[in-house]
């Protein structure tokens, strides 16, 4: 159980636990806000040296109200939905890739179809807009999932790397991230929309992802999502793949300047220096 608190991840595992006795659950603190913090869990993980067979990249933070930084000087959307997401991932992949069938499935957004990856403007320095950096951070998620999916391919790993979205599901995420740094705190246009829009419950919400991550079916490249009511709610289904998130040549290059900025690669093929 990878958690930013540990207190939480405890009381976490112990209703879990009083649920189902014979789990074996290991609390582990990661902070997707922190390259340190990520290197170390991975540390932690390679040196145990157990194969990875899931990886699910879950953890985000939407429309923060005014631009803020992580302790590495990144964009708080950026890094926490994508960047720090992308450094576990290669960081992981050595272990990932000695399980026998593994699969890295990560959450992008609905919102991902309204994402522009602004490499002149990667991290919102002169332009910030709550809703539209979160979109640019999602569909970054998105583009991750694609290019990974591609590697494993062509270097004919058995890794399936997928993705999902949530709908409009109804938790504090619309409402912890529009009211940060706030004293007051405010009903945010997320929240105004749920009075508006279907919505569903977490449990609903969390189909697609599990959908992506466990069902036998769900392929390579794959992006799932609610399968009614424009994709906001319903049982999951095959999501709409926006043009960009389908762009090889942007994946590709949005890779290598995530690879510039974390300081993490691919692993190297076998028989190369």
């Amino acid at each position: 159980m990878a958690v930013r608190t540990p207190e939480k991840g405890e009381q976490a595992r112990d209703g879990i636990l009083a649920a189902h006795p014979d789990a074996q659950l290991d609390v582990r603190r990661l902070d997707l806000a922190d390259q340190a913090s990520v290197r170390e869990f991975a540390d932690g993980l390679l040196a145990d040296g157990t194969p990875v067979d899931l990886l699910l990249n879950n953890a985000g933070v939407m429309a923060v109200p005014t631009r803020m930084t992580t302790v590495d000087g990144f964009e708080l959307q950026l890094a926490s939905n994508f960047l720090d997401p992308f450094a576990l991932t290669n960081r992981l992949l050595p272990l990932l890739l000695a399980a026998p069938a593994p699969r890295v499935t990560t959450m992008s957004s609905g919102l991902a179809n309204r994402g522009r990856i602004r490499f002149d403007d990667l991290q919102h320095e002169r332009h910030y807009n709550p809703t539209l950096t979160y979109a640019q951070s999602k569909l970054a998620d998105l583009l991750l999932s694609q290019h990974l999916a591609r590697v494993a391919t062509a270097r004919g790993w058995t890794l399936v790397s997928n993705a999902s979205h949530p709908g409009f599901t109804r938790t504090n995420l619309q409402t912890s991230g529009p009211n940060l740094g706030r004293e007051n705190r405010g009903r945010g246009l997320f929240e105004r929309l749920g009075d508006l829009l279907p919505s569903q419950l977490p449990e609903q919400g969390a189909e697609p992802l599990l959908f992506a991550a466990t069902d036998p079916s769900a392929g390579n490249g794959a992006y799932y999502a609610p399968s009614r009511w424009f994709e906001l709610v319903g049982p999951a289904g095959p999501a709409r793949m926006p043009a960009r998130g389908k762009d090889a040549d942007l994946a590709a290059r949005l890779w290598t300047a995530a690879e510039q900025l974390t300081g993490t690669a691919l692993p190297v093929p076998a028989g190369r220096a």
